[in-house]
């Protein structure tokens, strides 16, 4: 085998890897990819899959192997390390950095997207409370740049003018924004319990008010409706995909209000399979979230 055959080969294996993260890890998300065109598809991935291995490092994955928070800090901090150097060679025998790298590399993805984002995930080990200003930081750097990372790959194929590119700009950042709230707020009980998060700035669990979901809901409707109102100027490519996932998290939403603010403490609301079923048969239909 030539050494170019074994690069295509290493490339194709990290590829697959990253295909199933999310295939084991985002039944949600993993449905929404479905619908991007094919040739869009693996590079959303693969920059999914680097989220996801370095959301488990926080999350529990590392403590629960015996690793004290610095030691968790530490392989954050080795993870985001390898993935600089992967942007900078094309490189890493890590698989799913090597994946992520790929896809970067090619969309124009450095630096100014994942030094935020590593920022926030160090944040979960460091902060159990958030202030505005930091709330304001961290969402942003968890799941605004990941929306603008996703924006890179769907405009590969169709570049949009500087006016129209910035228009699905924002829209990506409040889209990636309100996924983020609706996550924090269905798990609310779970963050604060399991994780010792409070990511709300100055809401307390124990005494969620309906006033309190209320406006938080509120907020996540104004992000919502902000990102749909761009859904159209999205390319062909991309924009059944946006608009599943933009539904499936309506839909969420819609159920989080509905579930009494005393309740979120201890429920995880969950849209069924055979409603997002019914969701993405719309989506196919031509329905855009309004």
């Amino acid at each position: 085998m030539t050494l170019d055959a074994e690069r295509a080969l290493y490339d194709r294996v990290a590829v697959e890897t990253a295909a199933v993260v999310i295939r084991r890890y985002s039944t949600s998300f993993g449905m929404a990819t479905a619908l991007l065109g094919k040739n869009i598809r693996p590079h959303v991935k693969n920059l999914y899959a680097l989220v996801r291995v370095a959301d488990e490092v926080v999350d529990g994955v590392a403590a629960s192997a015996g690793l004290d928070q610095p030691a968790v800090l530490a392989a954050l901090d080795a993870l985001e390390a390898e993935t600089v150097h992967a942007l900078g060679t094309g490189y890493s025998a890590n698989l799913v950095v090597h994946a992520f790298a790929l896809s970067a590399r090619e969309h124009g993805i450095g630096t100014d997207l994942t030094e935020p984002f590593f920022a926030s995930m160090r944040a979960d080990c460091l902060r159990s409370e958030h202030s505005a200003e930091s709330f304001e930081r961290y969402i942003f750097g968890s799941a605004e740049v990941v929306g603008l990372m996703c924006l890179r790959v769907f405009l590969s194929e169709s570049p949009a003018d500087t006016a129209e590119r910035e228009r699905l700009t924002a829209g990506a950042r409040r889209l990636g924004a309100a996924f983020q709230k609706v996550n924090f707020l269905r798990d609310i009980a779970a963050d604060e319990e399991g994780l010792g998060r409070a990511y709300f700035p100055g809401v307390d669990i124990d005494h969620l008010t309906e006033d309190t979901k209320a406006h938080l809901v509120a907020d996540i409707r104004e992000d919502l409706a902000a990102s749909a109102a761009v859904l159209p100027g999205l390319p062909r490519s991309s924009r059944r995909a946006v608009a599943l996932a933009q539904a499936l998290f309506t839909e969420l939403t819609d159920r989080i209000e509905a579930t009494p603010a005393a309740r979120l403490s201890h429920t995880r609301v969950r849209v069924p399979d055979p409603v997002k079923a019914r969701l993405a048969a719309g989506v196919l239909l031509g329905r855009l979230p309004r």
